[in-house]
């Protein structure tokens, strides 16, 4: 599993991210949860935007993605003011028609190194409050419970409950 390549998307990457975005959220429907994410939600402009004010991942093994997250510096709306000591991970995904199992802590773990690397001490993310199996995978690989946000907006949504978690790293953390 080792054979996974971690780059920043480009422009050249936008569909493939819509595509990965909208795949997810079809495999969370079909799992019966129908509360997270939806297909068409996200299109190239979102991603896009995104590249410009924080980073894009993309992870390929054999020259065909594996998976992908977007990782920010800051996170107001979440989180609140915060000063400058986590790296916030939205929209990890994982192309479940070409990962192995298990690409999805891979992923979790490239974007922990990364925050690491930058020399922040926490990663955050935050997940649907309803989603407990997703919540329980989090808190499982040691995440922990910080909180809750009520009523964060949705793209092209009503607004939602999610649960804050963080995880504390080691500056220089190696994964």
């Amino acid at each position: 599993m080792n054979d996974l390549h971690f780059r920043l998307a480009d422009e050249a990457d936008l569909a493939t991210l819509v595509r990965l975005r909208d795949d997810a959220a079809r495999w969370m429907i079909a799992q019966g949860n129908t509360g997270q994410w939806q297909p068409g939600e996200l299109d190239e402009d979102h991603f896009r935007r995104l590249m410009a004010i924080g980073e894009v991942w993309l992870a390929e093994a054999e020259g065909r993605t594996a998976g992908a997250w977007e990782l920010w510096w800051a996170d107001g709306e979440a989180w609140g003011p915060q000063p400058p000591v986590a790296g916030y991970v939205h929209r990890l995904m994982v192309d479940r028609s070409t990962a192995r199992p298990g690409t999805g802590r891979l992923l979790l773990r490239a974007a922990e190194h990364r925050v690491a690397v930058a020399g922040r001490e926490y990663v955050r993310l935050d997940c649907l409050a309803g989603n407990v199996r997703l919540n329980t995978y989090y808190l499982d690989d040691g995440y922990r419970l910080v909180g809750h946000k009520a009523g964060k907006s949705q793209p092209g949504g009503a607004p939602k409950s999610f649960t804050l978690l963080e995880k504390t790293l080691r500056v220089g953390h190696q994964g």
